[in-house]
């Protein structure tokens, strides 16, 4: 039976879904949420192989408060799944200081916090999994997103390294890169207007939010399909280093990626010319 400590328990997210699919596997679930009282009907029947904790991630002594209370009422933590997170629209240029920085807190700033507390008892156990919650924007930039994808290259680099820094001490790390998927992620935004001071760039934030708008509730992605097929990797022998999960997300990053290769040797003879010349 193992314990896992999700973040962001948003009714009708990924974090809920994680939480469903390791309780019906027999396991125990600390969910953090901002407003916990809208997870007391959900969490009833469960009794206590569920504990809901009241924390805001971006701030660390809840964020260390909340890990030991998990600990302390179940024992220990065998997975983490880092899930919080949000994305706010907004150019490069104009978007404003606050809110970059806001956003950076919650995606990345809040992630390595949660890291830091649970790390130490996965440690002294010599096991665990921590699952690092990113974005298929994670690995191409998205306009009118650049800020979101910018939050999410951050945790792709910190999740590569730490798998390596974690790997001789027994503990495994993936990142998982959704496409569109039918949670409430984009819910907020029938009612946000786009804030843009500069405008050359609204037409773009425009169209980013017609899109987004238009999709809504008819999202290729399924959450509970997703976390079945994060635990089925997770299963695997080797576990593979990152998991796209959705057909369209998967295109887009293996195009993403593809086109990156292709430019990177277009200009091949450049990156080598830039060494000293060979004796």
């Amino acid at each position: 039976m193992n314990t896992w400590f999700i973040t962001g328990g948003t009714p009708g997210g990924f974090g809920i879904a994680y939480a469903e699919a390791a309780l019906r596997n027999g396991d125990r679930v600390a969910l953090t949420v901002r407003r916990p009282d809208e997870l007391d009907a959900w969490a009833e029947p469960y009794g206590d192989r569920v504990l809901v904790l009241s924390v805001d991630v971006t701030d660390d002594k809840q964020v260390q408060q909340a890990v030991r209370a998990a600990e302390e009422h179940f024992g220990g933590i065998d997975v983490l799944v880092n899930n919080a997170g949000r994305g706010w629209t907004g150019s490069i240029e104009g978007m404003a200081e606050t809110d970059v920085r806001r956003m950076f807190e919650l995606n990345f700033f809040a992630v390595l916090s949660v890291i830091r507390a649970v790390l130490p008892g996965m440690r002294a156990r010599g096991t665990g999994w921590i699952i690092n919650m990113s974005s298929v924007a994670g690995l191409r930039g998205v306009e009118g997103f650049g800020y979101y994808s910018a939050s999410k290259f951050a945790l792709e680099g910190v999740t590569e390294v730490l798998r390596g820094e974690l790997a001789p001490l027994g503990i495994r790390v993936m990142a998982v890169e959704p496409g569109a998927f039918r949670t409430r992620a984009y819910a907020g935004f029938s009612n946000e207007p786009v804030e843009e001071t500069i405008p050359a760039y609204r037409p773009v934030l425009e169209q980013v939010r017609a899109a987004m708008m238009e999709q809504h509730g008819r999202q290729p992605g399924d959450p509970e399909r997703g976390v079945r097929a994060v635990m089925a990797a997770m299963a695997h022998d080797t576990p593979p280093h990152r998991l796209v999960l959705g057909g369209q997300g998967f295109d887009s990053a293996i195009d993403a990626l593809e086109a990156t290769l292709r430019d990177l040797r277009s200009s091949e003879a450049l990156s080598r010319g830039a060494d000293f010349p060979s004796a």
